[in-house]
């Protein structure tokens, strides 16, 4: 196995076939039907596949969506087996959708991702440079996967304005010193997992250039160990992004400290990004704005 990966759009049926069974070890759930897909994709949909010499470990999948009387490409799934994360794909099939979407004459690009995973938020934030200002309680409903099961299915919205100085040009998000990062504090239970104080929403203030939101590194480990401190970090999460996002702040960084058990998403005020946030217009197709 090396970690340079092949990408290739996916068009026929055999290959949308092979994008089923990669679901099902991903996820262990069924997947989405072939005529779903090939239809999204024959309309302004694609998937792209990630190849180890030949053999499918990854894949991006989008469609078209629609909001505000203007579209974007919606990312629904990025799913890459087991033996293969952690090792450059998932950004490059993300980059690689970047410019599969510029072509077509998208310029923004949305997902959806558990705000507690913190390597899809280093991903998401911190590699790619999307942003979020909506939290999304319950999103999908009980989920049965082997990732979801139990907890609430909370979301970030994830917007990637893939045509911006955000992104492509890549400016600084402030620094934060050891002060800003204890405003929302954390300890240590006594098995080692962190787990935040009762009164967090009370310490967030709006005057402020940053806030930094922790959370925990290890969140599925967590998880497994200590069910009820995981839905202690999901409610007491959920009521801080909620704060600060109706107090104008967006999710638009990352934070990480070597050694530490929680990580870090710095949440700036929307006026100081870098975003034309209505250049999501599709350039070149009948599309009103």
């Amino acid at each position: 196995m090396g970690d340079t990966y092949r990408l290739k759009l996916l068009q026929t049926i055999d290959e949308l076939k092979e994008v089923q069974q990669l679901e099902r070890e991903v996820w262990q759930m069924d997947p989405i039907p072939v005529h779903q897909t090939l239809t999204a994709i024959k309309n302004g949909g694609m998937i792209l596949g990630g190849f180890d010499q030949d053999k499918l470990v990854g894949f991006n999948y989008g469609f078209p969506g629609f909001a505000g009387g203007k579209v974007h490409l919606c990312s629904h799934m990025l799913g890459i087996l087991p033996a293969y994360r952690g090792r450059g794909l998932g950004e490059a099939l993300k980059w690689g959708q970047r410019e599969w979407a510029l072509a077509q004459g998208y310029r923004l690009i949305t997902w959806t991702f558990d705000p507690l995973e913190s390597v899809n938020g280093y991903l998401n934030f911190g590699k790619l440079r999307g942003i979020s200002q909506t939290y999304v309680r319950d999103c999908y409903g009980s989920m049965s996967d082997a990732l979801n099961h139990g907890l609430p299915s909370d979301r970030l919205l994830v917007e990637w304005w893939i045509d911006s100085p955000h992104v492509k040009e890549r400016p600084e998000i402030p620094p934060a010193d050891e002060a800003d990062l204890q405003e929302v504090a954390w300890k240590l239970t006594e098995q080692g997992y962190p787990y935040l104080t009762d009164d967090v929403v009370s310490e967030v203030h709006a005057d402020k250039e940053a806030a930094y939101i922790p959370i925990p590194v290890q969140f599925q480990q967590l998880k497994r160990t200590d069910f009820s401190l995981a839905l202690d970090w999901r409610l007491k999460t959920r009521a801080l992004m909620e704060t600060l996002f109706a107090k104008g702040y967006v999710a638009a960084g990352v934070v990480r400290l070597p050694g530490q058990p929680v990580q870090y998403y710095a949440a700036v005020k929307r006026d100081r990004l870098t975003i034309d946030f209505t250049a999501n217009t599709v350039e070149g197709r009948e599309t009103q704005p």
